[in-house]
């Protein structure tokens, strides 16, 4: 797998018990919008140990300037607002990050 220089990392916290009511309504309206604006995703989680009731998904990009670009595709789409009325009962809250890649250590090479 190609290694993208920067990596939009999003996570949700859904309500108690609601996980897989949110990622119904995720995958039906906004994967279809996502897969068209975006791209396709580097993967989707949930969380495990640590914080509880996390959904965590990773999308791949070139530049700054290219994730702006397809943000605004995604933001600006037609069926976008329906998911975000759809989900908003299940978010907690949303941090969003745009972390870069880097070399791995050379030990590690």
């Amino acid at each position: 797998m190609k290694t993208l220089p920067l990596v939009d990392h999003r996570i949700y916290t859904i309500r108690l018990r609601k996980m897989n009511e949110f990622i119904e309504v995720f995958d039906s309206l906004a994967m279809p919008i996502l897969l068209e604006t975006l791209g396709n995703p580097l993967g989707f989680y949930t969380s495990f140990i640590g914080p509880q009731n996390q959904f965590v998904h990773l999308w791949g990009y070139e530049s700054l300037a290219e994730y702006e670009r397809r943000s605004r595709l995604r933001d600006t789409h037609p069926g976008f607002a329906a998911y975000l009325k759809a989900s908003e009962p299940f978010i907690v809250s949303q941090e969003t990050r745009i972390i870069r890649a880097t070399a791995l250590p050379k030990s590690m090479g």
